[in-house]
């Protein structure tokens, strides 16, 4: 297998690529630095240094900021690394000198992880990009910078296999998988981390030496408890990840095809648009209660309908429509039937006309194309949905966001909670929201504690979300998002904990009040919302692996209290 573009290699025994290699017991080769040119390149030690940028450099504001403008850094300078030894050497600098350092990754975070006025160093993993085959660890190797887009081209078009991750095209892998990413395959495959075979982390010991780590699912590797610790914990809590190996666990054979799962050849893609002004709270409530109902009927990993998966997006009024975007699988018997059969189910008992998706509703641009199912192939869906956003190419977009892990359908009382916000006329923005998307399926088959995932039984996830230009608008798009949520959930707190309906939160899409007890009033810690009983052993980890607690956050996992 040659090169398929110029970010995509081969790694291993067989297809080393000469460059700088890091000695750790277990590491691979990794490719040759790209080396610095001009202001900021400084060369160190036998070997090409990161690239810095400072605050003077005409690149510095592009790589302070990410998607959320909320949220900017003004971090002494940014180091972009091309190679783990260049993390190395970055990490172990800023230890040495006392300094606040975080990670970005894609740029993604919906909170102040990356950029917040603590910080003094920016790891900047972007360039480190690659994509290939570890043949000696029969896995494909991801670098922690390679975005969705090109991790799911790349794989397709070597080997034919898929990752079953996110929609959004420039999320980073880095903290995409960490966190337990999912996507529109995960009812039929699980989430991406059930499918991670190992992980390499820079990492910092008690005695202040910055190291990097290869962490294995082998039950006999002794660096098993990282692995676990990045298999649903969140990114930036015990080091720099910088390269990802992932192999099916009912990976067989020898050959590349064989040791990952397989995307649908075609698949089934439909959106509709439900008028506003045809719904009243009666037709709302059915609609609602519709998918809710549907999802408790249809979770199962041997249902027909496993490889559906549905985003109801439910914008507030102002924006004019409601929207049901859905996917299936278009190998699966009678597919065509089933996806029509799902979009009825959710619609037809309202009595109103769906119509062609003709705006922006939830996260994704018009698709009136796809007002019928439309047949096509899976990597031209996943490239037509991942970049069908205009939420991720809009330069001035701030945003909030708040995530629930549902077991069960909406009641009565959040159903009527939900309209009364969405319909309020005190806000007039069509782009806040509240966005269910579908669960279960094959990725509650998994143990809630075999992985730091620990939602293992829910049917559905619940998205409330603003997006607006203009820090003067914060007031009024904060205090909506807050108040829809807090009143969906007030029978508990105003957050969904963790019982018969609900789940907790999801520490990817992290929420900046859950710390908060004026905001969150359920009484249950904020490290239970999103870890559940998975915490006290990632504190654990935390204390082997980050003891001077170099890595941390405002959401960050705390070391034991001694």
């Amino acid at each position: 297998m040659g090169m398929l573009n110029r970010r995509t290699m081969l790694t291993g025994t067989a297809a080393a690529v000469a460059g700088v290699a890091v000695t750790q017991t277990g590491l691979a080769p990794t490719r040759a630095a790209a080396a610095g040119t001009g202001a900021g390149a400084e060369a160190g030690a036998g070997a090409p240094a990161a690239v810095t940028v400072l605050p003077d450099d005409p690149r510095y504001a592009d790589l302070v900021v990410g998607n959320n403008t909320r949220w900017v850094g003004r971090p002494e300078s940014v180091r972009i690394v091309h190679t783990t030894e260049q993390v190395v050497r970055t990490v172990q600098e800023a230890v040495r000198s006392g300094k606040r350092i975080s990670i970005r990754g894609g740029g993604h975070c919906y909170a102040d992880f990356v950029y917040n006025p603590d910080v003094q160093i920016v790891v900047d993993m972007t360039a480190m990009d690659q994509v290939g085959y570890d043949e000696q660890r029969k896995a494909f190797v991801v670098e922690a910078g390679a975005t969705l887009l090109h991790v799911y081209e790349s794989l397709y078009k070597g080997w034919g296999v898929a990752l079953p991750g996110g929609m959004c095209y420039s999320v980073g892998v880095g903290g995409h998988i960490s966190g337990g990413g999912y996507g529109m395959l995960s009812r039929r495959h699980g989430l991406t981390i059930d499918h991670l075979y190992a992980v390499e982390v820079v990492v910092v010991n008690a005695d202040g030496t910055a190291r990097a780590v290869v962490a294995t699912r082998e039950a006999d590797d002794p660096n098993r408890d990282l692995w676990w610790a990045h298999t649903g914990a969140g990114g930036g809590n015990y080091g720099v990840i910088t390269r990802y190996w992932f192999r099916s666990p009912d990976a067989t054979g020898s050959e590349p095809a064989e040791q990952l799962m397989h995307p649908p050849k075609d698949v089934y893609v439909s959106a509709i648009s439900l008028p506003w002004s045809k719904l009243d709270k009666t037709r709302f409530a059915t609609l609602v209660k519709n998918f809710g109902t549907w999802h408790e009927k249809n979770g199962s990993p041997d249902s027909p309908y496993a490889s559906l998966c549905s985003f109801l997006m439910i914008n507030h009024r102002a924006n004019n429509s409601i929207g049901l975007l859905t996917q299936m699988d278009a190998t699966v018997p009678g597919a065509e039937k089933l996806i029509t059969a799902y979009v009825a189910s959710i619609t037809s008992a309202l009595g109103i006309k769906a119509e062609p998706l003709t705006s922006a509703v939830g996260e994704q641009g018009p698709m009136p194309d796809f007002f019928t199912p439309q047949r096509v192939p899976w990597l031209a869906s996943v490239r037509f949905l991942g970049t069908n956003n205009p939420t991720l190419t809009n330069p001035t977009l701030r945003g909030i966001h708040k995530s629930a892990y549902l077991r069960k359908g909406f009641n009565d009382a959040q159903i009527a909670s939900l309209y009364k916000h969405l319909t309020r006329t005190d806000l007039q923005n069509p782009n806040s929201m509240v966005v269910l998307l579908s669960y279960g399926g094959k990725i509650n088959t998994v143990r809630s504690g075999d992985t730091a995932s620990a939602q293992r039984d829910s049917i559905f996830k619940g998205l409330f979300q603003s997006f607006w230009p203009g820090k003067e608008q914060d007031p009024q798009n904060v205090a909506w998002t807050r108040e829809v949520y807090a009143d969906v959930f007030a029978s508990t707190g105003g957050y969904p904990v963790p019982g018969p309906a609900a789940d907790g939160c999801y520490i990817n899409y992290p929420d900046s009040d859950i710390t908060d007890p004026q905001q969150n009033k359920s009484g249950v810690p904020w490290t239970t919302l999103y870890y559940k009983d998975n915490y006290p052993r990632l504190q654990r980890v935390k204390a082997a692996y980050d003891p001077r607690n170099v890595f941390r956050h405002s959401q960050s996992i705390a070391l034991p209290k001694q």
